[in-house]
């Protein structure tokens, strides 16, 4: 991995983590039932019980996969559209937001379906998770990702970009992550 990318390759995996754990304390909070007043111990029941109950191997899937793929990838799509684009005008900002869109989201959506296939060892079954779920991933993304790419591509500086995006994609992985883990 050349030199450039260790950061974004760091920053997706941290974030990822993150993602991923939110999820998991969220499922095993909604275990619980919630919480109200008469039930505050379910809040010391869900922290207590997280190092016992946390799976590590889904961690460690989401944490990987920003690792080599995200932050990586991420890093270089930047790169590239910046390099291909590299006028700030009107249209190459909305071609920006659109192939980040049209490329970047299915690409992504196809290959962190694999790769928790992958390590699942259910690959024979990825054509029915891309056939089920993938298009609902990514209609239920660009609801997210569109205004987050806008800010992206208008405000935010190309060598931060994937640390934005990733920081934004939190949010993404714990909805990733609870879809990865159904």
């Amino acid at each position: 991995m050349a030199d450039a990318t260790w950061v974004p390759a760091l920053t997706a995996t941290s974030l990822a983590l993150t993602g991923d754990t939110i999820a998991q304390l969220s499922t095993r909070w909604k275990d619980l039932g919630g919480t109200d007043d008469s039930n505050s111990s379910k809040v010391k029941d869900v922290f207590s019980t997280f190092l016992s109950k946390h799976d590590w191997l889904r961690s460690l899937r989401m944490t990987t996969y920003g690792f080599f793929l995200y932050g990586p990838g991420s890093y270089a799509w930047y790169h590239y559209l910046d390099h291909s684009l590299p006028k700030q005008t009107v249209e190459n900002f909305l071609l920006k937001v659109t192939l980040n869109q049209i490329v970047l989201g299915p690409v992504v959506i196809a290959v962190v379906f694999a790769w928790n296939n992958l390590w699942v060892g259910k690959l024979r079954e990825l054509p029915n998770k891309y056939q089920k779920d993938a298009l609902p991933t990514l209609l239920y993304g660009f609801r997210f990702w569109i205004p987050v790419s806008v800010l992206n591509f208008w405000l935010v500086p190309l060598q931060t970009r994937v640390a934005f995006m990733s920081t934004c994609s939190i949010f993404w992985n714990f909805y990733l992550s609870s879809t990865m883990s159904k």
